[in-house]
């Protein structure tokens, strides 16, 4: 028999867990300087790949268990394009996205020095090239944004009388924002795209100008 003792030994230094399925990722975001500018860190997945071949991304993947997610974005950038975590400047999280597909992406700040980018050392099965893109790119060059809607599809064999309801309830509908950036003949699309555009909003806000940012 469950007493208030049990319940207050269970729950009173409980570390909460997502209700169902849920995935965390964590990527992170290089910075490194060259020629006096700043400019972002891109990957390109590796084409043989089966999970979005050929898209643009940040160094990242799935945390595991137990793991840190700044210690994540470390240990998959060393295993992705071989800069190790000594080499990298870990400046701090960036904001988190909350996917609707059950899933949790941290970000983190990280700056690398254009030496170590040189040096870089690419696991070819995930990843065809590195390139760099100038921050300020992204301020001239703002994203064409795309909405989705997010809608609850029913199975054919949901109990609708049980509960007391028919086919017209009005389930909740979702938005997502899709942004796509054009940039030096490269389509940066989809989470790489929010996290970037949330990055460069972040830092202008912060210098209370866009322009003035740069």
């Amino acid at each position: 028999m469950i007493t208030l003792d049990d319940i207050r030994d269970v729950y009173r230094d409980r570390t909460p867990e997502p209700i169902g399925r849920h995935r965390y990722f964590s990527v992170l975001v290089p910075v490194v300087e060259k020629d006096g500018r700043l400019h972002l860190l891109f990957e390109v997945r590796a084409k043989a790949m089966e999970s979005q071949p050929g898209e643009i991304c940040f160094p990242g993947g799935h945390v595991e268990p137990g793991e840190d997610p700044a210690a994540c974005a470390l240990r998959e950038t060393m295993e992705e394009i071989g800069i190790p975590p000594e080499k990298v400047e870990m400046i701090g999280p960036g904001d988190i996205l909350y996917g609707y597909a059950n899933y949790t992406l941290y970000t983190y700040m990280g700056i690398i020095s254009f030496e170590a980018y040189e040096q870089a050392r690419l696991a070819p099965e995930e990843v065809d090239e590195i390139f760099l893109v100038p921050l300020e790119t992204f301020i001239d060059h703002p994203p064409q944004i795309q909405k989705e809607k997010i809608y609850t599809e029913i199975s054919d064999d949901f109990p609708f009388d049980k509960i007391g309801i028919d086919e017209t309830y009005p389930w909740r509908v979702g938005e997502w924002e899709i942004p796509i950036y054009d940039v030096q003949s490269r389509i940066i699309w989809g989470l790489t795209a929010r996290i970037t555009e949330n990055i460069v909003r972040v830092l202008a806000d912060r210098n209370g100008c866009e322009k003035k940012f740069f």
